[in-house]
Parts: structure tokens; sequence; C-alpha cells
């Protein structure tokens, strides 16, 4: 199940200064994705258009079923960063990743393998997105406040959420393709999931890469200590268990750099997206082993409570 057209044609839609919502949604309808939201933000450093699909499940939630939802988030700040630089920059990667799992899903829907819960898509797209200053290189920011965004992108319907994020400038992770995150949830950063594991090793036909995040990585963006990026945010909005889906790289590549969208890594991240919306949403996957999650809640207690409550 190959998703290269579905990234190629996401990137083609997206490489551009003048994306308008007609040109996403024609996108999207085009490959059966009917249930499509659109709503524009602002916020002090700019504008960007939010975009949340819905693709139903036979027996999921939208259909009054017990099939459980997985959520796809696209996180970035910006596709592009212009005028400061022309063409799509590397941070768009969540954002191509997202689209793309949702035109795939919609292709194959209307070929008649329906899954059998619900898979909800969120992501955001903004061509002029600011600049901001980071070690060891730039990042993208985001012209909407993070709090109010990941509220956005965060829906209390997900059991489990992918969040996609280019992660390529940094100094730990440090391979072509992408990586996964252990699981974190309520404040607990858990074992990498076995079933992930075998998932990004079927797919990528190679060991699996780890991104080694830390308790500072997982505590609100605004707190003004160093975070690997935001990949880990969506935590902080849910009890659902969150693992990130980095793309990555084999050296630093600034957020707001251009002509660093890599396609092979963005294919097998889209593909391996789809292959957890099967498993998930028809029981086989499991994002966190619940019984030594209890155990950990029993002795320790919930963690979540000390970083949600200094979040603005």
């Amino acid at each position: 199940m190959s998703c290269m057209k579905h990234v190629l044609q996401v990137i083609d839609l997206l490489d551009n200064s003048k994306i308008s919502d007609e040109k996403i949604k024609e996108m999207l309808n085009e490959f059966g994705v009917e249930n499509v939201k659109i709503t524009h933000l602002s916020g002090s450093r700019g504008k960007t258009c939010f975009i949340k699909i819905l693709i139903p499940g036979k027996n999921g939630k939208e259909q009054n079923g017990t099939a459980p939802t997985l959520g796809i988030i696209g996180r970035l700040g910006g596709v592009g960063a212009r005028p400061e630089v022309i063409g799509m920059v590397s941070d768009a990667d969540g954002a191509i990743v997202a689209l793309a799992c949702a035109i795939k899903l919609g292709e194959s829907r209307k070929r008649g393998d329906i899954l059998e819960g619900d898979v909800i898509i969120t992501t955001h797209i903004t061509p002029n997105a600011p600049i901001r200053p980071h070690k060891p290189v730039s990042f993208m920011d985001s012209p909407i406040d993070m709090t109010e965004m990941l509220k956005h992108e965060v829906d209390p319907k997900m059991d489990a959420i992918l969040s996609v994020d280019a992660t390529k400038g940094n100094r730990v992770i440090k391979v072509h393709g992408f990586a996964i995150t252990p699981t974190v949830k309520d404040g607990w950063i858990l074992k990498v999931s076995d079933d992930l594991i075998n998932i990004y090793e079927r797919v990528t036909g190679d060991i699996v890469a780890v991104v080694p995040i830390t308790m500072q990585d997982i505590t609100p963006y605004t707190n003004n200590v160093y975070h690997i990026n935001s990949i880990m945010q969506p935590w902080l909005m849910t009890n659902a268990p969150v693992v990130g889906v980095a793309t990555t790289a084999r050296v630093p590549i600034p957020g707001c750099g251009t002509g660093a969208n890599y396609i092979l890594g963005l294919e097998q991240a889209t593909r391996f997206c789809i292959e957890i919306a099967k498993e998930f949403t028809n029981g086989k996957c499991k994002f966190y082993d619940e019984k030594e999650f209890k155990i950990l809640t029993k002795l320790y207690g919930n963690l979540g409570r000390i970083f949600r409550k200094n979040l603005k």
C-alpha cells in the first residue's frame, strides 16, 4: 500500500503562497473525503487555516459504534515562512503527512476498504508563519498561541493520538526517514509500544528508531525550558495516550529551511500512520500496557496534574 502519490499531491497543493480553502477541500473531496471542517484562526503573530477531517469507520462512534477512534495531528508552525523565505519549509512535514493520510484513507474507503473505527485528522495551513530562534537551528513559530492551537487539534473523541511533527533541528535523533517516541499518558513517559515497534519495522523494513524525549519535552511549551520541539504537547489536552511520529534527518535542519521535505521519509511516515489506523481501530494495536499503567498510577499517582495546573 504505497502512499507516494498522496504525499506528492499534498506537497504540490501546499507549496503555494496563495493556497485557499477551496483548493484544500477540492483535493480532499476528489479522494472521497467529505467530512471536512475549515476554521480561520487569528493570533498576535498572524492567522492560519485550521482543518479538521473525519474518516468514519464501519463501527465507529460516528455510527454509534464501539470501535476506538484514532487521532492523527499534523503539528507545525507553518508550511511557509514568507516573505523571509520562498517556498515550502521543512516544518510543513506534519501537515503533509496528516493530509496524505486523509486522502489515502478517503481513497481506500471509496474502494471498499473501510476501517472498523473512526479516524480524526487535524492540522493547520499557513504559508507565512513567523520564524523563532532555537538551538542548534531556528524553528518555525505558530501564528496562534500554542495552548489555543492544541485545544483545536485534540478532540475528546480521540482514544489514542499520533502527533506528527518535523523533528530535524536537534542532535539526538539522527536517522533518515522518521522515528517514534515512547508513549506519553497523563504525565508519564512510558515504554515504547511493542505493537508500534512491530508496525514501524514492517513498514520500513528496518530497525526501529526512537526519539529520546525527556521530562522537559512533555512540560508546557510556554515555560521557557528547552524542548526538542512541540511534538508531545497534545498530551496536555487529553487523557488518551500520545505517540510522536517524528520526521528526521542525519544532520540538524532548520524548521524554516526550504528544499528539506524528504519524500521517502514522508511516505514511510504516512504509511506507518495508515497501518496504525487500521490496527488500532480494529483493536489489534495498543499504545501502552494498561495493567502496568494502573500499577504506576496506584504507586505514584497521576503526574499529569503537575504540568496541567500551570498550563496557560
